[in-house]
């Protein structure tokens, strides 16, 4: 007698969904793509991260080569090349994550200029640059600093100075590669921060500007509290990729002259997995899924470090 009502109820439930999925199948559908893209290109892969823990053998299989435990994780972080590598990849990440309040900065600059048309034409001119391939980047960059002909070494020996080799000089390689990276991408990351403050209620700027509030105090005390959230949010985000700087970029700027500050873990990745004369298939998918492990326990510890700090966090 009590098995019936249950029955009955979880039959009302499934009917329930059904209606709202047929309801609203036009927004479900919607959902579907990226949940698809998500399944096919980012889980079913996951299948192949066991590998690093085999000596894969491309004739046996994935079944069919045998375990070797963390061997792989172990020739790694013993390597010689080990600290230098780790410590190029967190010297750009850390340095590129220091210019992140820059795009911040830009979207409050542009949210109080008067003139909407000169607005409209900086946003288009700063979104622009992100649209570049890495590959027609790079290439723009190292015409700039080319010793010869390039424009930079033009207007240094144009005031009396000498040609400097730029791209030969280590020192330099971290530079051009942040603030490169910065003219690419301020633009573009700036478009969610003006997205935040136009939902800045405007009454409380009016009742701010009646007070005699500067525009310094409007936006230390209206706006960037407002956009907090989206900030903080972001910047977890940005902290969740630390060890992943990214291989392009990087490698279409690499020489002999600057390797050692620019071997970076996803370039030392590419080139033992599928540049090599002898591919570490294994090896180099060891590696990835170490600096997989090491990025999500950063960005976990910075979400749980953001909600107690300021009560906004991923989850």
């Amino acid at each position: 007698m009590k098995e019936k009502p249950k029955k009955k109820k979880g039959r009302s439930m499934l009917q329930s969904v059904q209606r709202e999925v047929y309801k609203n199948w036009s927004l479900y559908l919607l959902v579907a793509i990226p949940v698809i893209y998500l399944i096919v290109f980012k889980y079913i892969p996951m299948y192949g991260v066991q590998i690093a823990f085999k000596r894969y053998q491309p004739v046996r299989g994935i079944e069919g080569s045998p375990w070797v435990g963390l061997e792989y994780f172990e020739q790694f972080i013993t390597n010689h090349k080990f600290w230098s590598i780790i410590r190029n990849t967190l010297c750009i990440s850390l340095y590129s994550l220091a210019t992140f309040p820059l795009s911040i900065v830009l979207a409050i600059l542009l949210n109080y200029i008067p003139f909407r048309r000169f607005q409209k034409t900086v946003q288009l001119i700063s979104y622009a640059p992100h649209f570049i391939s890495t590959v027609v980047m790079v290439s723009i960059i190292l015409q700039f600093l080319d010793t010869r002909n390039g424009l930079i070494n033009f207007l240094i020996t144009a005031f009396g100075g000498e040609a400097i080799n730029f791209m030969g000089r280590k020192e330099m390689f971290y530079h051009i590669y942040v603030w490169s990276g910065v003219w690419q991408g301020i633009g573009y990351a700036s478009i969610i921060y003006i997205a935040a403050l136009a939902g800045v209620s405007p009454e409380l700027h009016e009742a701010a500007i009646m007070d005699g509030a500067t525009i310094m105090k409007r936006v230390w005390h209206i706006d960037i509290p407002s956009i907090l959230p989206t900030v903080m949010i972001m910047f977890i985000m940005q902290c969740g990729s630390v060890m992943s700087v990214g291989y392009e970029k990087v490698f279409l700027m690499q020489n002999d002259m600057n390797l050692q500050v620019s071997e970076v873990i996803d370039t030392y990745v590419y080139k033992q997995g599928l540049t090599s004369s002898m591919p570490k298939y294994s090896y180099s998918t060891a590696v990835g899924l170490f600096v997989s492990v090491i990025n999500v326990i950063l960005l976990v510890t910075v979400n749980g470090i953001a909600k107690k700090a300021s009560g906004s966090s991923l989850w």
